[in-house]
């Protein structure tokens, strides 16, 4: 199978269409969005999505990449190196973290300065997320949090409906491999997986969503409009509707938990063609019930 690189965020829903709550709950469809046919197999993205332990993220990310532009002897102010980084680290969200490491070569090469690997960058941000969220997992591991703390809402329950329906349910997810599978332990997520984990490894270019997903309906010989995906994040999305699927996009409000949706996630996200927005998984009885055509 050919590799399938991450293309960067392009709008195809221009304006916002028209939208409806399924009654008493928080779940928004699309105008026009009707279900063909069952579902037979379910692919979701795993942090903000479902896992929270790496809810912050952006703050570890943006003040590295400001302060190596910084070190260029740019005569840009901090606050001016913090928007332009800020703004393309949201624009690159949701792609493999290699991408905006690719990005801040490019800027660094930009101002004259000499950037180290792109991967070089990566590891060293993934060092200092790691000193952030290392609490979060030591509590995970020694039961002093419940990992229904650590996940968005209703998670466990949508997963658990899914399988219900004999659906067979992959995880695909831009954060390195061995850490998603270290922490989808920790959340007790991995019963529902099962070997169907993926995520990204050093040689970018061997891995992407599309790859999984294009591998899921090769694999099993089933049309793209049998597959469903859940995200917070463009590329899932972006992916799952280009295959023909049903997307469901997850705008989650990852810092407050207010079961609410994130205003940003949920514009982004219909803009790439989402077929329905929900908040969290707590609607996710109702949710299943629509997909599946049961009332």
């Amino acid at each position: 199978m050919s590799a399938a690189h991450e293309d960067d965020y392009r709008r195809r829903v221009v304006c916002v269409p028209e939208t409806r709550f399924l009654d008493g709950t928080a779940i928004e469809i699309i105008a026009g969005f009707a279900v063909s046919a069952p579902p037979l197999h379910a692919i979701f993205d795993f942090d903000g999505t479902l896992s929270l332990i790496r809810e912050g993220w952006p703050d570890v990310m943006i003040p590295m990449l400001v302060e190596i532009l910084r070190k260029t002897g740019t005569d840009e102010t901090t606050e001016e190196l913090t928007s332009l980084v800020t703004d393309f680290v949201m624009e690159l969200t949701g792609k493999q973290t290699i991408y905006q490491m690719m990005r801040l070569v490019e800027e660094v090469s930009r101002r004259g300065g000499k950037p180290a690997d792109p991967l070089e960058y990566k590891h060293q941000y993934h060092n200092l997320l790691m000193q952030r969220i290392e609490q979060r997992r030591e509590d995970l591991r020694s039961a002093a949090v419940s990992p229904e703390d650590m996940l968005v809402s209703g998670s466990r329950e949508v997963l658990q409906g899914l399988r219900d329906r004999k659906m067979q349910l992959y995880l695909a997810s831009g954060t390195d491999e061995a850490y998603v599978k270290e922490e989808v332990e920790l959340l007790g997520l991995a019963q529902f997986f099962g070997s169907h984990i993926y995520g990204a490894v050093d040689d970018f270019k061997s891995f992407s969503k599309q790859m999984v997903i294009q591998r899921i309906l090769i694999e099993n010989n089933v049309d793209g409009s049998r597959l469903l995906g859940f995200g917070d994040g463009y590329v899932e999305i972006d992916n799952v509707k280009s295959a023909g699927g049903t997307a469901v996009a997850v705008a989650s409000d990852e810092s407050n938990r207010s079961g609410k949706p994130d205003p940003w996630k949920r514009d982004r996200l219909i803009g790439v063609g989402a077929d329905v927005v929900i908040p969290d998984f707590l609607d996710c009885d109702a949710l299943l019930k629509f997909l599946w055509n049961e009332g």
